[in-house]
Protein backbone atom coordinates (compact mmCIF):
# COMPACT_ATOMS: atom_id res chain seq x y z
CA UNK A 1 0.00 0.00 0.00
CA UNK A 2 2.90 2.63 0.60
CA UNK A 3 4.51 2.09 -2.52
CA UNK A 4 1.05 2.90 -4.49
CA UNK A 5 1.02 6.23 -2.44
CA UNK A 6 4.69 7.08 -3.17
CA UNK A 7 3.62 6.46 -6.73
CA UNK A 8 0.84 8.17 -6.91
CA UNK A 9 2.80 11.42 -5.28
CA UNK A 10 4.96 10.96 -7.56
CA UNK A 11 2.78 10.73 -10.45
CA UNK A 12 1.27 13.87 -9.23
CA UNK A 13 4.80 16.34 -8.46
CA UNK A 14 5.27 15.20 -12.54
CA UNK A 15 1.51 16.43 -13.67
CA UNK A 16 2.65 20.16 -11.40
CA UNK A 17 6.15 20.09 -13.03
CA UNK A 18 4.20 19.59 -16.43
CA UNK A 19 1.86 22.29 -15.77
CA UNK A 20 4.36 24.71 -15.08
CA UNK A 21 6.71 23.92 -17.97
CA UNK A 22 3.43 23.75 -20.01
CA UNK A 23 2.11 27.36 -18.85
CA UNK A 24 5.71 28.66 -18.79
CA UNK A 25 6.14 28.04 -23.01
CA UNK A 26 2.60 29.55 -23.83
CA UNK A 27 3.58 32.67 -22.00
CA UNK A 28 6.71 32.63 -24.09
CA UNK A 29 4.77 31.91 -27.74
CA UNK A 30 2.24 34.81 -26.69
CA UNK A 31 4.54 37.13 -25.77
CA UNK A 32 6.98 36.41 -28.00
CA UNK A 33 5.40 38.26 -31.05
CA UNK A 34 4.51 41.32 -28.61
CA UNK A 35 8.86 42.35 -29.21
CA UNK A 36 9.55 44.53 -31.80
CA UNK A 37 12.00 42.93 -33.97
CA UNK A 38 13.81 43.94 -37.06
CA UNK A 39 14.80 40.75 -37.97
CA UNK A 40 12.54 38.63 -40.92
CA UNK A 41 13.26 34.43 -41.45
CA UNK A 42 16.06 34.84 -43.81
CA UNK A 43 18.34 37.32 -40.85
CA UNK A 44 18.03 40.59 -42.76
CA UNK A 45 18.22 43.70 -40.48
CA UNK A 46 15.95 46.46 -42.11
CA UNK A 47 14.99 49.45 -40.32
CA UNK A 48 11.25 49.40 -38.81
CA UNK A 49 10.80 52.95 -40.93
CA UNK A 50 10.80 50.60 -43.98
CA UNK A 51 7.76 49.67 -45.65
CA UNK A 52 8.89 49.97 -49.70
CA UNK A 53 11.92 48.77 -51.81
CA UNK A 54 12.62 49.71 -55.82
CA UNK A 55 15.67 47.89 -57.58
CA UNK A 56 15.83 50.15 -61.04
CA UNK A 57 16.74 48.08 -64.27
CA UNK A 58 20.09 47.05 -64.40
CA UNK A 59 21.29 48.15 -67.73
CA UNK A 60 23.95 45.60 -69.37
CA UNK A 61 27.09 48.06 -70.15
CA UNK A 62 29.25 44.56 -70.71
CA UNK A 63 29.73 43.65 -74.57
CA UNK A 64 29.58 40.00 -74.65
CA UNK A 65 26.54 39.44 -72.23
CA UNK A 66 23.27 38.59 -74.20
CA UNK A 67 20.24 40.75 -74.32
CA UNK A 68 18.32 38.99 -71.95
CA UNK A 69 20.93 39.37 -68.92
CA UNK A 70 19.48 42.90 -67.68
CA UNK A 71 15.82 41.47 -67.60
CA UNK A 72 16.88 38.38 -65.74
CA UNK A 73 19.21 39.87 -63.37
CA UNK A 74 16.88 42.67 -62.08
CA UNK A 75 13.96 40.00 -61.46
CA UNK A 76 16.30 38.04 -59.94
CA UNK A 77 17.22 40.77 -57.68
CA UNK A 78 13.51 41.98 -56.95
CA UNK A 79 12.38 38.44 -56.39
CA UNK A 80 15.10 37.99 -53.88
CA UNK A 81 14.37 41.14 -52.16
CA UNK A 82 10.35 40.41 -52.68
CA UNK A 83 10.58 37.00 -51.05
CA UNK A 84 12.91 37.29 -48.08
CA UNK A 85 11.61 40.74 -46.70
CA UNK A 86 8.56 41.83 -45.89
CA UNK A 87 8.81 45.28 -47.68
CA UNK A 88 6.37 45.97 -50.60
CA UNK A 89 8.28 45.95 -54.11
CA UNK A 90 7.62 49.20 -55.76
CA UNK A 91 8.78 50.49 -59.40
CA UNK A 92 10.74 53.73 -57.80
CA UNK A 93 11.16 55.75 -54.77
CA UNK A 94 11.27 53.12 -52.42
CA UNK A 95 12.32 53.18 -48.55
CA UNK A 96 15.36 51.14 -49.91
CA UNK A 97 16.45 51.32 -53.18
CA UNK A 98 19.00 49.37 -55.46
CA UNK A 99 20.84 50.71 -58.56
CA UNK A 100 23.16 50.00 -61.01
CA UNK A 101 24.47 48.10 -64.09
CA UNK A 102 26.13 45.14 -65.48
CA UNK A 103 29.36 45.73 -66.41
CA UNK A 104 31.26 42.46 -67.04
CA UNK A 105 30.89 39.50 -68.61
CA UNK A 106 33.28 37.32 -69.97
CA UNK A 107 34.46 33.51 -70.06
CA UNK A 108 37.81 32.48 -69.73
CA UNK A 109 39.47 28.96 -70.00
CA UNK A 110 40.95 28.04 -66.12
CA UNK A 111 42.50 24.13 -66.45
CA UNK A 112 44.83 23.84 -69.37
CA UNK A 113 45.33 20.40 -70.24
CA UNK A 114 48.83 19.04 -71.74
CA UNK A 115 47.37 18.92 -74.87
CA UNK A 116 47.13 22.93 -74.73
CA UNK A 117 43.39 22.55 -74.39
CA UNK A 118 41.27 23.94 -71.51
CA UNK A 119 39.22 21.42 -69.13
CA UNK A 120 37.24 23.71 -67.73
CA UNK A 121 36.17 27.45 -68.54
CA UNK A 122 34.63 29.55 -66.58
CA UNK A 123 31.80 32.36 -67.05
CA UNK A 124 32.34 35.66 -65.03
CA UNK A 125 29.49 37.91 -64.32
CA UNK A 126 30.26 41.76 -62.55
CA UNK A 127 27.61 44.59 -61.58
CA UNK A 128 28.07 47.51 -59.82
CA UNK A 129 25.76 48.51 -57.19
CA UNK A 130 24.47 51.78 -55.85
CA UNK A 131 22.08 50.57 -52.67
CA UNK A 132 20.41 53.99 -50.78
CA UNK A 133 18.47 53.62 -47.54
CA UNK A 134 16.65 56.32 -46.81
CA UNK A 135 16.47 56.25 -43.11
CA UNK A 136 20.66 55.59 -42.21
CA UNK A 137 23.07 57.02 -44.37
CA UNK A 138 25.88 55.21 -43.19
CA UNK A 139 23.94 51.87 -44.64
CA UNK A 140 24.52 53.73 -48.15
CA UNK A 141 27.06 51.85 -50.76
CA UNK A 142 27.88 51.26 -54.05
CA UNK A 143 30.43 48.52 -54.62
CA UNK A 144 30.85 45.78 -57.45
CA UNK A 145 29.72 42.12 -57.25
CA UNK A 146 31.42 39.56 -59.28
CA UNK A 147 31.00 35.96 -59.17
CA UNK A 148 31.69 32.93 -61.68
CA UNK A 149 30.58 29.43 -62.56
CA UNK A 150 32.46 27.06 -64.10
CA UNK A 151 31.79 24.48 -67.36
CA UNK A 152 33.85 21.84 -69.54
CA UNK A 153 35.27 22.36 -72.59
CA UNK A 154 33.27 19.94 -73.70
CA UNK A 155 30.43 21.69 -73.27
CA UNK A 156 29.26 24.90 -75.59
CA UNK A 157 28.93 28.12 -73.81
CA UNK A 158 25.29 28.52 -75.92
CA UNK A 159 24.43 25.00 -74.55
CA UNK A 160 25.09 25.91 -70.81
CA UNK A 161 24.48 29.92 -70.70
CA UNK A 162 21.11 29.95 -68.89
CA UNK A 163 21.94 27.33 -66.59
CA UNK A 164 25.22 29.16 -65.64
CA UNK A 165 23.52 32.86 -65.69
CA UNK A 166 20.84 31.12 -63.26
CA UNK A 167 23.45 30.06 -60.81
CA UNK A 168 25.23 33.40 -60.95
CA UNK A 169 22.71 35.38 -60.78
CA UNK A 170 21.80 33.47 -57.14
CA UNK A 171 24.99 33.93 -55.96
CA UNK A 172 25.03 37.77 -57.11
CA UNK A 173 22.02 38.30 -55.56
CA UNK A 174 22.42 36.70 -51.78
CA UNK A 175 25.59 38.51 -52.05
CA UNK A 176 24.13 41.70 -52.69
CA UNK A 177 20.98 40.92 -50.31
CA UNK A 178 23.83 39.89 -47.32
CA UNK A 179 25.69 43.37 -48.33
CA UNK A 180 22.78 46.00 -48.43
CA UNK A 181 20.55 44.13 -45.36
CA UNK A 182 22.71 42.10 -43.32
CA UNK A 183 25.87 44.17 -42.80
CA UNK A 184 28.25 41.68 -44.38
Amino acid sequence: MKLSIKHKSNLKERKTNFSRVLISFVLIVLLFPACKMHYGFSGATIPPEAKTVSVQYFQNQASLAPPTLSQTFTEALRDRLSSQTRLGLVNKGGDLNFDGSITGYSTNPIAIQSTDLAALNRLTITVTVKYTCTFDEKKNFEQSFSRFADYTSSQSLTTVEQELIQTINDQLTLDIFNRALNDW
